[in-house]
Order: C-alpha cells, then sequence, then structure tokens
C-alpha cells in the first residue's frame, strides 16, 4: 500500500494598520479591554457603511506580488454570509470569485514549487472567550478584533509531507515581516494556520482518497507539524477500519489539542454555496491600474530568498545567511555587505563570529573582527616589504621551492607571522609569498 500525504494551506495574517479595515476603529486589540474599540460600522449595526482601508489594500497586494500572483485588474468585496457569535452582523465581508491577487507560487529549497491558489482580503471575527460565570460555563464575546483587516493566502495541495508545510510556513512568516505588511507574531493571533490535508492510498483495488479535514487556528510551527502528522495517521487507519472516501459532503473541520497532541471533531464544513456569497452592495468594484500595482512592486524589499541568495555570493555560508534573515538581522546583514568591499575582511567569517554570538554588530565592528581573527597588519605594501626581505635572506629555501618543494611556503609564512608578531592576515601572507617566490 502506497500512502501520498495531499496538505494545504491557509494563512492567516492581522495586517499592521492602525484603523480596522472598513471604519477607524483602532486596529491594534491586543490587550485592550473588552468591546472598547467598536462602532456601528464593524458591529454591522443597520444604516452602517463600510469604507475600505487603502493601506490595508496595498498590504495585500505586496503580498500577492511577494508570492508571484497574478493582481487580478478588476477586483471586488463579496459578502461570505455564516452565522456564528464572533460575526456580529451575521455575515463577513471577504473576497470569493474576483479577490485582488491569484495564481502565485512559492519555491521550496528543493526547488519542489508550492502553488498560491488566491491571495484575498477580508475583515477578522471577534474572539470568544470561554469562562465560568456564577458557577455556569458560559462563552463572552470580545468584539475589539472584529473588522480588523486579514489577509488570507490560501495554497493548493501541493505539499507531501508535515516537513514540506513547516517550511512553506516558515518562508511565509518570513516575507510577511521582510515586506512590513504585519510582525505576524502568532501568540498574539497575528498570524494563524489551517491545514487541509488528505491521503491518497494506492492498493490492489486501485486509488482512493480519504476524507478532506481542515484543522483550524493553530498558533505554531511545531503544533502545525504535530496536527498534520496524527491527521495522517488517523485518515490512514480510519480508511483502513471504515473503507470511506472522499465525496462531496463528508469533508470535515477538527480542532488541534495541543496538550494531548490529537485533533478533534468539530463541526462539518460547508461548501461555497453554503456561505452564499453575492457582491457586497456597500463597496464598488476595484479596478487596479498597471501604474498602481508597479508602485507597490518598486516599494518591495529584496525577500528572504534573494537577500540568502546575496550573502551566499559574498561567501557567507547558507546555513548563516538563513540565521541572519530569519531573525531579521537587518544591521548584521548591512555590515556584511559593507564590509565585504575590504579585502582585510572575510564576509563568510564575519557571518559566523555575528550568528554564533561572538561578534555585536551595534559595536565597532572592525576592532572587535580584528580582535577575534587576531588581524593587524593587512597592508599589502607593508606585507609585500617584510615577505621579500625574509625571501631575499634565505636563498636556499627559495631554491628548494624551484625544485618543486612547495611546502617550503609554510616557512615563509611562518617568519612572516614572526616578524608581525602574529597580527597579520594569513590569507594575505599566503597570497604575496607564492606571488613573490613565483615572480
Amino acid at each position: 500500500m502506497k500512502i501520498t500525504p495531499l496538505i494545504g494551506l491557509e494563512v492567516h495574517v492581522e495586517l499592521e494598520t492602525k484603523s480596522k479595515m472598513f471604519c477607524g476603529c483602532p486596529a491594534d486589540h491586543f490587550g485592550k479591554a473588552p468591546n472598547t474599540q467598536t462602532c456601528p460600522v464593524c458591529l454591522g449595526l443597520p444604516g452602517a457603511l463600510p469604507v475600505p482601508n487603502k493601506k490595508a489594500v496595498e498590504s495585500c497586494l505586496k503580498i500577492g506580488l511577494a508570492l508571484n500572483c497574478s493582481i487580478n485588474r478588476l477586483s471586488k468585496f463579496d459578502r461570505k454570509q455564516y452565522f456564528y457569535p464572533d460575526l456580529a452582523k451575521g455575515y463577513q465581508i471577504s473576497q470569493y470569485d474576483q479577490p485582488f491577487c491569484s495564481e502565485g507560487f512559492l519555491n521550496l529549497d528543493s526547488g519542489k514549487k508550492i502553488g498560491i491558489e488566491r491571495v484575498h482580503q477580508e475583515e477578522d471575527t471577534g474572539k470568544l472567550q470561554h469562562t465560568v460565570l456564577n458557577g455556569k460555563k458560559i462563552t463572552l464575546v470580545d468584539f475589539n478584533r472584529s473588522g480588523v483587516p486579514l489577509v488570507e493566502i490560501v495554497s493548493k495541495p501541493d505539499m507531501a509531507s508535515s516537513a514540506e508545510a513547516k517550511e512553506y510556513l516558515k518562508k511565509i512568516h518570513e516575507i510577511i515581516r521582510t515586506i512590513g505588511v504585519s510582525s505576524a507574531d502568532m501568540e498574539k493571533g497575528q498570524m494563524r494556520l489551517e491545514p487541509t490535508i488528505n491521503v491518497c492510498i494506492e492498493n490492489e483495488g486501485g486509488i482512493h482518497y480519504t476524507p478532506l479535514v481542515e484543522i483550524k487556528n493553530i498558533n505554531s510551527f511545531n503544533f502545525a507539524v504535530q496536527a498534520i502528522e496524527f491527521e495522517i495517521k488517523r485518515q490512514v487507519e480510519e480508511y483502513e477500519n471504515t473503507g470511506t472516501e472522499k465525496s462531496l459532503t463528508n469533508k470535515t473541520t477538527r480542532g488541534y489539542d495541543s496538550v494531548k497532541k490529537v485533533t478533534f471533531l468539530q463541526r462539518t464544513k460547508e461548501e461555497a454555496k453554503d456561505y452564499r456569497y453575492f457582491p457586497e452592495p456597500d463597496i464598488p468594484p476595484f479596478i487596479i491600474e498597471d501604474d498602481f500595482v508597479e508602485k507597490i512592486r518598486k516599494e518591495l524589499p529584496l525577500l528572504p530568498d534573494q537577500e540568502i541568495s546575496s550573502l551566499e555570493k559574498l561567501g557567507v555560508e547558507k546555513k548563516d545567511a538563513k540565521v541572519l534573515v530569519s531573525t531579521q538581522n537587518r544591521l548584521a546583514i548591512q555590515i556584511i555587505h559593507d564590509y565585504s568591499r575590504d579585502d582585510r575582511v572575510d564576509p563568510r567569517k564575519l557571518a559566523s563570529l555575528i550568528v554564533n554570538g561572538k561578534l555585536d554588530p551595534s559595536k565597532d565592528t572592525k576592532a572587535q573582527y580584528d580582535s577575534l581573527t587576531k588581524v593587524g597588519i593587512t597592508d599589502k605594501s607593508v606585507l609585500t616589504a617584510i615577505v621579500q626581505k625574509i625571501i631575499d635572506t634565505n636563498p636556499n629555501v627559495v631554491a628548494e621551492y624551484k625544485k618543486g618543494k612547495t611546502n617550503v611556503v609554510g616557512f615563509f609564512i611562518g617568519q612572516a607571522m614572526k616578524e608581525t608578531k602574529g597580527t597579520a592576515s594569513p590569507l594575505i601572507l599566503s597570497e604575496l609569498v607564492t606571488k613573490l617566490l613565483n615572480s
């Protein structure tokens, strides 16, 4: 029996804007007193009219461009109908058939291309708080988060393992932070992960697909890995016991218990028709001009993979480049680029010292580097004179070199290091000794 997991991911990202998606209420809701940042618009009261947040739309387009998406020149908002306590107005303003961005991709380090189905704009919901009051279990609703700008990044089911899913998620996280549209702090709910999983099972009876499962609101990469791995195992066991296959009506949503490390059933998943999408009547369609898209494209910084590649070209090891980029150590990256033009500094060594915590880029980088690498005299004209003097006073050793005993190069380097009290650059000395002996 051959088992192939089919994994897609929805990533929800809260954008960093001063105001909410369709009203003027503050968008920074974390830690604020419940229901103190609401208004008739984000509560969906009768007669309230939404006005789209321009910066949020620009941020959505930035994410789409960073993920190689096509920008749809004609786009619109839609009403997505569903009735939960955290949606005061009974529907969510989202996007359906004409999102801002679609058909993109993200490359994993292996070269595998993960398709991006869509990057669309919507508003966040309120937050449910389960508690006990007067001895009774109750659920309270805080609407401060309701209406906060949210972007949903929907991948195609192109991942075949939890490892690929984790790499994809980490790359999305790095891109979001690099382009500056969100801090994507998962502990604060600014980035939420929702894997959709089923399994292709090939056996003597043919090819079979297990029912689709969407796991909701995971807030860490490791939890996502654990949930995916548990769910793959659970689905295979369920198929072996029941033989149930995927159909149009048996998709479900499940939660993840990070303590027990198991998924649990929540509800049967609605289909698109169940949401009764229709164009949002209070917001006209968007016509996005080419000039506007190009303006936003030019505002994008170097993306993480591009930054890693640029550091590798300077000689930095990939593992160190990935650490510097993933931790957003912008000062260190800039210093490495600046010093790459200095023959006296090895970018590979400099990056390694920073990554391993031996060199603080916020202090005198050159002095620290010289001290740690014991480099003092690096002036080639000074070192050339020293090496030439040693060569001139050791004609017998030079003769041995001319006869093919190239290991005597070490003798000259050693003498030069003694002459400079161990402060010369060995790399430069090696280069000069070889050059002068062959001249």
